[in-house]
Order: C-alpha cells, then structure tokens, then sequence
C-alpha cells in the first residue's frame, strides 16, 4: 500500500513537472503569477519544482522574477536526433536483410552500461525471438553488445568490468574478465560478434558494427536465430551479408574506410 502511495506521488511529480516545461515552451517567459493559472498549481507548490529545474539548469529566473526555458531542454531533445536519422537510414537494409536471411533483425545503440534496441524486423516464422524496442540488454553475452565493448580502450573496459558483475544468463555465458578480454580481441580481428546461446539458451545471433563520419561506432545490426533453423554451413555467408548491411549503413552515414 505504501508503494503504491509512493509510486502515484512520484508520477504526480512527473506530471507537474512536465506541465512547467511545457507550458514555458510556449511562451518566452512568464511570471510566477501566469504560470500558476496556466499550469493550475499553487504558487508555493510551482515554486518548490521551479526552484528544483532552476538548479537542475533547465530553467532560467531572470531579474524581472520572470522564468524562462534554457536550452539545456534543446540539448537533451538534439541528442535524439542522431539516433533517428540513423533509423530512418538503417530501416531499408534491416528489412532487406530480413527477407534475405528470413530471421528477425535488431539494431542497437549502447546505453550506459547497456544496449538498447532502437530497429527491430520480426522473421516471418511462427516461432520468433522475444525481443522489443527499447528492449535493454547487457554488453558481455549479447553480439550487438560485445561490439561496443570492443571499442573500448583498456581503462574504459577496466571501468565496465569494475562496475558490472558476468553473471551467467546460460551455460554458455563468459564469467570471467580474461575470457571476455579474449573474446573482443577476436571481435577486433574479425569484425563481427557471436552470442552463441550465451544470453538466451537456443538462440544464436551475429553482428556487426556502425561507424559515424568520425569512424565512431554508434550502433550495432544483428540478426538472430533459433539454435535448430540454423544452419552452420551459411555461417560465413551470414557473416558476409550482415557487414555488408552495415557496411552501407556507415557509408550512408558518412564513414570511409
């Protein structure tokens, strides 16, 4: 009972303070008084979450006890951006790359010390992978997150490591800091990653990563399959068409080799 009441005092807060920020998105600035009638809070109440964004740096009190939006609120919604347009951009070459393998297609962007899908093509079979959109996945027994860790330099994943416990999802997983070391030494000679049935039992899955104009990866595309459909001798061919879809990805977004 106490959670639930915490739980709905927390979205009321969330609430409210989306109203502000909306509500000063309209306008150039507004004055205590206005903003209380527009969003129907109390002054006191307004003052408290106004006080919180002030310091937060999301918004600006000026000399005139006017408030105003700043654009740290423009910065964080830029961020986004990016990641849209590499959808958009990726979006034909995952559905291409579905029909053509026949197996469900996922695209994901690192996330603090997660992945996130952000593209998924469902395969056309019955039996499918359970995944979703916004989905988040760990980086050391997953294909697209094992390419990111990849690019890390040595203190970067000496900090993962430190802060992320390998518990093994399946028998497979890699438990131990030095076999995963081992394991991105192969992905940097390869190009591409294996999850073989190290984050879920019976399913396998390959990526490959996608490189900004600065050569940067800023996302990973993996096709992923049930252990039975798969069938070892198209390995290599699988291999070759997945770079070759991220490949153009990364052309598209400005990477020359």
């Amino acid at each position: 009972m106490q959670k639930e009441k915490d739980d709905e005092k927390q979205m009321s807060a969330v609430l409210r303070t989306i109203n502000i920020l909306e509500t000063l998105s309209e306008c150039e600035s507004s004055n205590l008084e206005n903003l209380s009638r527009e969003t129907e809070l109390p002054k006191a109440t307004l003052l408290r979450f106004l006080s919180s964004l002030s310091n937060l740096g999301y918004v600006y009190r000026d000399s005139a006890d006017r408030y105003h939006l700043t654009l740290k609120m423009f910065s964080v919604g830029s961020k986004s951006l990016k990641y849209i347009d590499l959808i958009s951009t990726a979006r034909p070459f995952a559905i291409e790359l579905c029909k053509t393998l026949g197996e469900t297609v996922h695209m994901g962007i690192p996330q603090d010390d997660n992945a996130v899908y952000v593209l998924k093509e469902e395969s056309s079979y019955t039996l499918r992978m359970y995944s979703r959109i916004g989905k988040i996945i760990p980086l050391y027994c997953t294909a697209i997150g094992k390419i990111f860790l990849s690019e890390m330099s040595d203190e970067e994943l000496e900090g993962y490591l430190e802060r992320n416990a390998l518990k093994p999802y399946t028998a497979k997983s890699i438990r131990t800091a030095e076999g995963l070391k081992e394991e991105l030494e192969r992905v940097r000679k390869r190009g591409y990653s294996v999850d073989d049935e190290e984050h879920e039992e019976q399913v396998m899955c390959i990526a490959c990563p996608i490189r900004d104009v600065g050569g940067r990866v800023v996302a990973a595309i993996s096709v992923s399959w049930p252990v039975f459909r798969f069938n070892r001798d198209d390995f290599d061919n699988a291999v070759k068409l997945i770079k070759k879809s991220a490949n153009k990805i990364s052309e598209i977004l400005g990477y020359q080799e």
